[in-house]
């Protein structure tokens, strides 16, 4: 038996000037925008379902939160129950039920950038108070002091002196939650437009983060 014999070329390897195997790299020039983009679409994944920056455009907070302050609102907790009270948090309402203006696709991506970090975007409609009352709570304004079902609020977030005027009762609806500003005298909330459906709160804001130096817990 005869075997035949296959000679096999050997394949061609390119090396270096050190011997190694040519590697071949893309400039960073080239790669920075694709980097960019992976990573501002992280963030506005993390923004959307995680945890995000709030600017406060109001008084209403005060002394807690000043204008200008930033603050971040965590969106997992709310997810698995519900809001609390004594806890600070951010909703959105729609009081005149009108459709938003069409934006373009730039106007978005500026918005989104501004948000990431805690900047206003023009939208109106993202509101921070504090929850007071929740369903099934009868809340009322008697002689200065907030009461519910029957029992004084222990308010130490108040500064010392600060009232609230009197308002009647009122009984939380289900899944409702009843929403006040800090500054009492000066603040548009439940008192006014009445409890705030659950699904519309954002988040909880758990943390104060500008300016640096009164940075806090909430």
């Amino acid at each position: 038996m005869t075997s035949t014999q296959v000679d096999e070329a050997p394949s061609e390897v390119r090396t270096d000037d050190e011997g190694s195997p040519e590697k071949h790299h893309r400039p960073l020039w080239r790669e920075l925008p694709v980097l960019v983009v992976i990573a501002f679409a992280a963030a506005l994944l993390l923004k959307s379902l995680v945890v995000q920056a709030f600017y406060i455009p109001s008084e209403s907070m005060v002394p807690t939160l000043q204008v200008g302050d930033r603050v971040l609102v965590e969106k997992v907790a709310l997810r698995f129950r519900d809001p609390r009270p004594g806890e600070v948090v951010v909703f959105t309402r729609d009081f005149d039920g009108t459709p938003d203006p069409q934006t373009s696709v730039w106007d978005d991506i500026s918005s989104g950038f501004r948000g990431l970090f805690g900047f206003p975007t023009g939208d109106d409609q993202d509101f921070i108070k504090r929850v007071v009352a929740v369903a099934g709570d009868t809340i009322e304004g008697r002689d200065g002091q907030v009461l519910v079902n029957g029992d004084v609020v222990d308010e130490p977030y108040l500064p010392a002196g600060v009232t609230t005027e009197p308002f009647p009762p009122y009984t939380v609806p289900k899944d409702e939650i009843f929403v006040m500003g800090d500054n009492r005298g000066n603040s548009d909330d439940s008192r006014s437009f009445g409890a705030v459906p659950e699904d519309e709160v954002v988040g909880r804001a758990f943390v104060l983060i500008w300016p640096p130096s009164d940075m806090k817990g909430l």
